[in-house]
């Protein structure tokens, strides 16, 4: 997703925006002011349209000018005489253009519902005095249909002179700076659900869960053929409101080549809730069946902050031994979660690549670790921008990489990207003023352009040691391609089934850890406790027998085994008849659909060999040091292991994993899972990644004036 200038910041509480005039050669006029502040209070609205079930909306507001969005409120829900008190300031070159309002009603998951529109007329407001407008909304396919009114505050001030290099002071103003801090994160844990609604003509559904936050998104997993899913994920979302805001939960069935179902929703209204405490939540869906459980932990604003280059925590000694202390290994097991803390200097960009028609650039810089994002200034019609910013971000992961993205500030659509570097912050050498050659955004190959950047990481060895072994934090998900089951999956089913064997027996025995059946878990724990104690070498023979002679029984008693693959070769027969009926039917399946298929088939196949790719490269990286972290890491756990197994009888060390494995859910039910050697695999890059990360050469024979900059006082 490319990121925006202010003009999208304008969903936050305030924003600042520079709005052009819609028309290239304006009529000649006398001499008039270069630009017009215009000055905005959106107050309340009064009597609004009904457009949800309930009987109310949960409308929010838009302005437009000259076709482009420059302003959006927050959503308020569930309320037809909203408040909002949002104030707005606008820069306009033009008052022939007027303030286009639209007022809508939010549906998470569905298409919003119009809600009305009215025309402010800049041309007919005086300067410089504010004035209380009541603006009548109406719909205009129905005009006679009232639909309520907005009430705002208005106040048009002439701006003498070019103040658009003004402006960009003001856009790391304290209104700039308060629109991009999180003021706390909100933990989600998604635990399960419970007696879902069947979607499915077998009685069951395929159920996944979409969140949404603001502008933040999360879908998670989804769970096949279940009305009680069990999801066990967990991620976080930054909160902006310090009242807290809405969660919106939707729940889907996943269905391939067509569109998912709709399950139900509910919602959080955060604001109910307490801080720094773990709630565990029971939520009925609207609009369907069963329920939802979650924890939901509120917890105070991490250490994340902007400040010009004069200003910042790590130049001053003081601060920083604070700091340093902070993660000393004395606190090495106070808050877990808190592994470190990174500051980014952005200094400045040279010869960046010119986007504009004028042979220029509008530049910004975004900062991104993880899901954690902010964003410079603007520096208009430059291709050597200053921005002097310093950025701090909290490390959960100290094997994230930070992302600094240069983009091109377009006013009429999404910025252009300019360039891009991945830094992982185990390879950052604190302190150290460097320039990095600004990639492609695969980070595959150059772009045109170098960035400064001073980038220094504090943080607790023992802490991101601990912290390597629990899953690895994922980006928000976005929607994925629909599916399309076609003949030409028959030879990747194939592939599938004998890899979904393996996969169910796995399934089949973690059901006996997690007590799914109480009779087969108690069975299943005293086998395990008299194999594991009275076990010897001959029993892994044996154990290999134990199939063959079960298979040998059922086959003797008339259950043939084999008719297994008879079975899966109907099912491809029938797939191809399907297949057959599909092409004559084609108002059900056209063209498109098995064009879907294919893409969906290279996309399966890639991905899986990828992943398999991935997990071989990781491991060969682990023992060739690419990640010294890591590889120090694996010699303490290998040398713990040898030191254990040497001094303990293997099966204690088995029996005691067993008991751990099996006690688990019993002593935490709501305990999420996790396999430790993957967490740690995950850290490791694969080849592609090493790549990625791996900085480019700068040009050896640098022009005399980047030498002088290069070395800045």
């Amino acid at each position: 997703m490319l990121a925006l200038p202010l003009s999208a910041l304008g969903r936050s509480l305030t924003s600042i925006n520079i709005v052009g005039p819609s028309n290239a050669e304006p009529p000649p006029q006398p001499p008039s002011p270069a630009m017009y502040q215009l000055d905005i209070v959106l107050k309340k609205g009064n009597s609004l349209a009904i457009r949800d079930r309930t009987g109310t909306s949960d409308p929010y507001v838009k302005f437009k000018v000259a076709g482009k969005e420059v302003f959006r409120s927050k959503t308020i829900h569930k309320n037809l005489n909203p408040v909002w008190d949002e104030r707005v300031s606008l820069l306009v070159e033009t008052l022939k253009d007027p303030l286009y309002v639209k007022v809508f009603d939010y549906d998470f998951g569905l298409q919003d519902d119009f809600m009305g529109s009215a025309y402010l007329h800049l041309e007919s407001l005086e300067h410089q005095r504010t004035l209380d407008v009541t603006l009548d909304l109406k719909d205009p396919q129905y005009p006679e249909n009232n639909l309520g009114s907005l009430e705002l505050a208005v106040t048009l001030s002439p701006k003498e002179g070019d103040v658009r290099d003004a402006y960009q002071s003001m856009r790391l103003s304290d209104v700039h700076r308060k629109a991009q801090l999180w003021r706390g994160i909100v933990s989600i844990s998604l635990i399960e659900g419970r007696s879902l609604q069947p979607m499915d003509a077998n009685g069951l559904s395929d159920p996944y869960v979409k969140f949404r936050m603001g502008h933040q998104k999360y879908k998670s997993k989804t769970i096949s053929k279940t009305l009680n899913p069990q999801w066990r994920e967990q991620f976080d979302f930054h909160m902006y409101d310090e009242q807290g805001g809405y969660v919106d939960i939707t729940v889907w069935d996943k269905d391939a080549g067509k569109k998912d179902d709709f399950m139900g929703r509910c919602t959080i209204n955060l604001s109910h809730l307490s801080k720094e405490h773990t709630h565990k939540l029971d939520l009925p869906l609207e609009e369907g069946e069963g329920v939802l459980v979650l924890l939901v932990t509120l917890t105070a604003s991490a250490a994340v902050s902007i400040s010009d280059l004069s200003v910042n925590m790590l130049d001053d000694p003081q601060e920083r031994h604070q700091i340093m202390q902070r993660y000393s290994l004395w606190r090495s097991f106070n808050n877990l979660k808190d592994v470190g803390v990174v500051q980014v200097k952005v200094i400045r960009a040279e010869g960046l690549m010119a986007a504009d028609v004028t042979g220029k650039s509008d530049p910004f810089c975004v900062v991104e670790l993880s899901n954690d994002r902010l964003q410079t200034h603007t520096v208009y019609k430059n291709l050597n921008p200053e921005w002097n910013k310093v950025f701090t971000f909290n490390v959960k992961d100290i094997h994230s990489v930070l992302e600094v993205t240069v983009y091109d500030e377009d006013r009429d659509r999404s910025a252009d990207f300019l360039g891009k570097v991945a830094i992982p912050l185990l390879n950052i050498q604190n302190g150290e003023r460097k320039a990095y050659a600004l990639k492609s955004k695969e980070l595959t190959g150059p772009t045109k352009g170098v960035i400064f950047l001073e980038i220094d990481v504090i943080f607790n060895a023992v802490k991101a040691g601990l912290g390597t072994l629990i899953p690895i934090e994922q980006k928000y998900i976005e929607e994925e391609p629909r599916v399309s089951k076609q003949m030409l999956l028959q030879n990747f089913n194939r592939v599938r089934r004998c890899i979904m064997f393996l996969i169910n027996t796995g399934c089949y025995i973690n059901s006996c850890f997690e007590w799914d059946s109480p009779q087969r878990s108690i069975c299943a724990f005293v086998l395990f406790v008299i194999v594991v104690w009275n076990f010897e070498l001959y029993m892994i023979p044996l154990a290999l027998l134990l199939p063959l002679a079960w298979n040998y029984i059922l086959i003797a008693s008339g259950k043939d085994t084999r008719q297994d693959v008879q079975a899966v070769e109907d099912l491809l027969e029938d797939e191809d008849e399907d297949f057959d009926k599909d092409d004559k039917d084609s108002e059900r399946k056209g063209f498109m659909n098995k064009l879907y298929a294919i893409q969906d088939v290279c996309i399966s196949v890639q991905n899986a060999l990828d992943e398999v790719a991935s997990y071989g490269e990781r491991i060969k990286n682990t023992f060739n040091w690419t990640v010294p972290f890591l590889s120090w890491l694996a010699i303490v756990a290998f040398g713990g292991a040898t030191i254990i197994i040497y001094f303990i009888p293997l099966r204690y060390i088995v029996l005691a994993w067993g008991v751990n494995k099996f006690t688990k859910k019993l002593r935490d039910p709501y305990i999420i899972d996790n396999n430790e050697l993957l967490d740690f695999l995950s850290r490791v890059p694969s080849d592609v990644q090493v790549v990625q990360y791996r900085e480019l050469k700068l040009d050896p024979n640098p022009s005399p004036n980047k030498k002088k900059k290069n070395n800045p006082g």
